[in-house]
């Protein structure tokens, strides 16, 4: 399908309340391969996408932030006609899910997985970094961007390089205080990209409808370890 004319890669399966997928950066909706099997087969209409530039989507032509994702994804949902549909959304599709629904209540309950979105306090030696990158870039452009940031940034093309850092330095502590959607929150015990004891327990204490899980596994929980995440959200999304 085309959303203001660009081509985005859409899968819906199931039948029922509409259960809306946001997936992670360089990553697509295959991901949550194991919660559209079943929740499809429990009364729900499981609708994932690939945000733009990701998947099977077009790529990006310009640098995005997450608030024009945020806007993007509102016309996706008005495009596809959820109405209020529940959320699923993991580690960067937070993000997006955080400044969608602390602007506009779009969404029925909210499910954060991994979720992302704190600026935390940079370190010297992390400063030292950014200096000399900023430094061999003047010289070297080409060596710098080679050399710098993490390998997941490395394998960018320029175009998502660019929205990777505006991205990654917008604090969405704001947003999430804003959110009146009753919400769930896992994180993985053993997840190093986003600690439960520091992105979980902000969050649970910014949003005020909401709980937090900490179970079994990495950044990557819900796809590990999918009976425990999927048994947990559909208790989550029936309950009265």
């Amino acid at each position: 399908m085309l959303i203001g004319g660009r081509f985005v890669s859409v899968a819906r399966e199931g039948r029922g309340v509409p259960l809306l997928f946001a997936h992670g950066y360089m990553s697509d909706k295959r991901s949550f391969y194991h919660q559209i099997k079943y929740f499809s087969g429990r009364g729900f209409e499981c609708v994932s996408f690939d945000f733009p530039g990701f998947g099977r989507s077009a790529p990006l032509v310009d640098e995005w932030s997450v608030g024009d994702y945020a806007s993007w994804l509102a016309k996706f949902i008005a495009a596809q006609d959820l109405g209020r549909p529940h959320i699923v959304a993991h580690s960067f599709g937070a993000r997006v899910a955080f400044r969608l629904l602390g602007e506009q209540n779009m969404a029925d309950r909210l499910v954060i997985v991994g979720g992302a979105g704190l600026v935390k306090p940079r370190s010297a030696a992390y400063m030292r970094k950014v200096k000399a990158y900023r430094a061999v870039k003047k010289i070297a452009p080409a060596f710098a961007e080679r050399h710098f940031g993490s390998a997941e940034y490395r394998a960018l093309p320029p175009v998502m390089r660019g929205s990777y850092k505006k991205i990654v330095n917008e604090d969405l502590r704001s947003c999430a205080a804003r959110i009146s959607n009753r919400t769930l929150l896992v994180y993985g015990e053993d997840d190093r990209v986003t600690p439960a004891e520091e992105e979980g327990r902000i969050f649970r204490a910014l949003i005020a409808d909401s709980s937090l899980m900490v179970m079994r596994g990495d950044h990557f929980c819900f796809s590990r370890y999918p009976e425990i995440f999927n048994r947990a959200v559909l208790a989550f999304l029936t309950e009265e």
